[in-house]
């Protein structure tokens, strides 16, 4: 599975599984990074905010091998150039091949804290004033510098796509989202999948513990095929035609993210009943949504 690419609307391709660097140590990132290159990943997806780039690429790799991925953080939704400079400084690169807003609001750019920057009561300090779309009209300029090969987004829902893509001038090659059966987003990937926008989905476990692995649907597709349901998971994103990001410092599990299976009609019925049980009942479950106090329009918590 690690040479399976999906076509993106740039003409690149972008490989199916990526590693994750989110919430990995500073001072564990270089071996996980250099361990998976080593084993056959092509994708790592790296951001500014991670504060952990500057150990991301200190393998002996080609670089024209590796599709390498960074964000805007959002203190810099403002100055996304700027942005970009420092994550690609910091990776030691000339250029990254794709480039997404994080996400689509403005923290403080002058305020006390380069990434979170907060207010005196404690809560975030955000310029509420700030229209997202002019960030995005910021990262069109940017593909004609050779920073970045193409440009997308992040924690995009369906809303904020729509206010997003009649200002577009380049429609977004990629929008990264938390997706699991738990949080499919159908309505997302519909949208995306409609527009030509590749999904590359994060925390597909269900972030810290991976609580996902325990449903189910997902525990009686495992032992069908004799693999750990991490493997369902993960392979869950590469059947619906999307990118996986699997995250782990530790050399077995990088080893064993990379072991996917074909999931069977069977299999995708029953992990597709699961998701549309749960969107009934209301209790979709989101793992991953920091304390901005904005609604992003994502309808579990709107």
């Amino acid at each position: 599975m690690t040479d399976k690419t999906f076509k993106l609307n740039t003409g690149q391709n972008i490989p199916a599984l990526g590693l994750g660097t989110w919430q990995s140590e500073p001072g564990k990132v270089k071996a996980a990074v250099a361990h998976a290159l080593k084993s056959g990943y092509k994708l790592v997806d790296g951001a500014y905010c991670y504060a952990n780039e500057d150990e991301a690429f200190a393998a002996g790799v080609k670089r024209e091998d590796i599709f390498v991925v960074t964000k805007v953080w959002a203190t810099y939704n403002t100055r996304v150039e700027l942005g970009l400079d420092k994550s690609l400084k910091s990776l030691g690169l000339d250029y990254v091949d794709l480039f997404l807003v994080h996400w689509p609001l403005l923290m403080n750019p002058e305020g006390n804290d380069d990434k979170f920057p907060k207010l005196p009561d404690g809560s975030r300090d955000i310029i509420r004033t700030h229209n997202h779309v002019d960030t995005w009209k910021l990262m069109e300029k940017l593909v004609a510098t050779g920073k970045t090969r193409a440009i997308g987004v992040s924690n995009y829902s369906k809303r904020y796509l729509e206010q997003l893509l009649p200002e577009a001038t380049i429609v977004p090659a990629v929008n990264q989202i938390e997706n699991h059966p738990s949080l499919p987003q159908q309505e997302i990937v519909d949208l995306c999948k409609e527009k030509g926008i590749h999904i590359m989905a994060y925390s597909p476990l269900g972030s810290t513990g991976g609580p996902v692995m325990q449903a189910e649907p997902v525990v009686k597709i495992a032992e069908k095929h004799g693999v750990a349901p991490s493997t369902v998971l993960l392979s869950y994103h590469i059947a619906r035609g999307n990118t996986v990001l699997a995250k782990s410092v530790t050399p077995d599990r990088i080893k064993t993210n990379m072991l996917l299976i074909d999931l069977d009609a069977e299999d995708q019925k029953a992990l597709k009943d699961y998701s549309d049980s749960l969107t009934k009942e209301g209790k979709l479950q989101r793992y991953v949504y920091p304390p901005f106090g904005i609604d992003f329009g994502f309808p579990d918590k709107s």
